[in-house]
């Protein structure tokens, strides 16, 4: 598609800090291009409905440090049909949109294919707290959402001390536990409770609870993905079988807002910017934009989707061999 001439750009599914930052440099960089830049409003729901604007530079002015996403998002159901991928694909012909750039997570992507099946160029920014793309090695918010859950951890830390407390912490992550497991290990969590691992809370927790009071431990962190489910189940046994005072807080969409960290201001830059070279290229196949080794690279989108992302073993392992080692004489 070189010489592009109009692109839209959407965001899809749940939000992510740094799609704002996306958006800006998909804009500027495009602008740069002298290539029209076509806003489509709250996803593919948007695009079926025709909500679209244009997009110019000093629209995109100041985004970048601000959470959210200024083009909205939502999840469409009519999108989900052959006759809602047709209807969306009609549109982009209408309004002359040469290809699309689509900001999300999987579900996005996915939608994304469909539309190239109809003859729609497309390329995918990843963009989830959960960072849990095969296809990428980070994806957009996740690192802001581990700061926002850490630094709400480091609170709890400091009033469960004072009470002699354990403080369950529910964060986000329904299919993943990389948000869990990245967290627990930045807040020193006594446990970290994720999807992928079978769960004996007795072994996990309670033991690990236990051997922590021998050597004078009175508070303690355990940090839940919440597709593990049971949270406050979890809470009452705990309190039951230490005798210690058990609270139970959930995170929730706390983790989704907020200003972008720098590092994802700086990926999310990245790869809008490579977006749109690669949208303006000349291969016509839809691609992804992935990280890779420290780099910013691009790849077919049926066979990033294709691809599964894996639990890091190693950072499982040394979670517990850190936050769970205690000698006499130290807390």
């Amino acid at each position: 598609m070189a010489g592009a001439q109009r692109i839209g750009i959407l965001t899809s599914g749940g939000d992510a800090p740094g799609m704002n930052p996306a958006i800006r440099a998909v804009v500027r960089a495009a602008v740069e291009q002298h290539i029209t830049c076509i806003g489509i409003r709250r996803g593919y729901a948007g695009l079926i409905n025709g909500d679209v604007f244009e997009l110019t530079g000093s629209d995109v002015d100041g985004i970048s440090r601000r959470g959210g996403t200024i083009l909205y998002t939502a999840r469409s159901e009519e999108f989900r049909t052959d006759e809602g991928v047709k209807k969306a694909a009609k549109v982009c012909k209408y309004l002359g949109i040469d290809g699309i750039i689509a900001i999300g997570g999987d579900g996005t992507f996915r939608g994304a294919l469909e539309l190239a099946r109809q003859g729609i160029r497309v390329v995918g920014i990843p963009a989830t707290i959960d960072n849990d793309m095969g296809c990428t090695e980070y994806t957009i918010g996740f690192d802001t959402a581990c700061n926002t859950a850490m630094e709400a951890i480091d609170k709890l830390r400091d009033t469960g001390q004072s009470h002699d407390r354990v403080s369950v912490v529910e964060v986000m992550g329904r299919n993943a536990g990389h948000l869990a497991l990245y967290t627990g290990i930045a807040a020193g969590a006594s446990a970290v409770l994720i999807p992928e691992k079978e769960i004996d809370l007795e072994q996990d927790v309670i033991d690990v609870i236990r051997r922590g009071c021998i050597h004078g431990r009175r508070h303690h962190i355990i940090v839940v993905a919440e597709g593990v489910g049971y949270v406050n189940s979890y809470a009452k046994e705990i309190e039951k079988q230490t005798g210690l005072e058990t609270r139970v807080t959930v995170l929730g969409y706390i983790q989704r807002g907020g200003a972008p960290s720098g590092r994802d201001r700086v990926s999310a830059s990245m790869m809008g910017v490579r977006a749109v070279n690669v949208l303006c290229g000349e291969d016509e196949e839809s691609r992804v934009i992935v990280a890779r080794n420290g780099r910013f690279e691009d790849m077919p989108i049926e066979e990033a989707l294709q691809m599964e992302r894996k639990l890091d073993e190693e950072m499982y392992a040394a979670c517990y061999r850190i936050n769970t080692s205690y000698h006499a004489g130290r807390k």
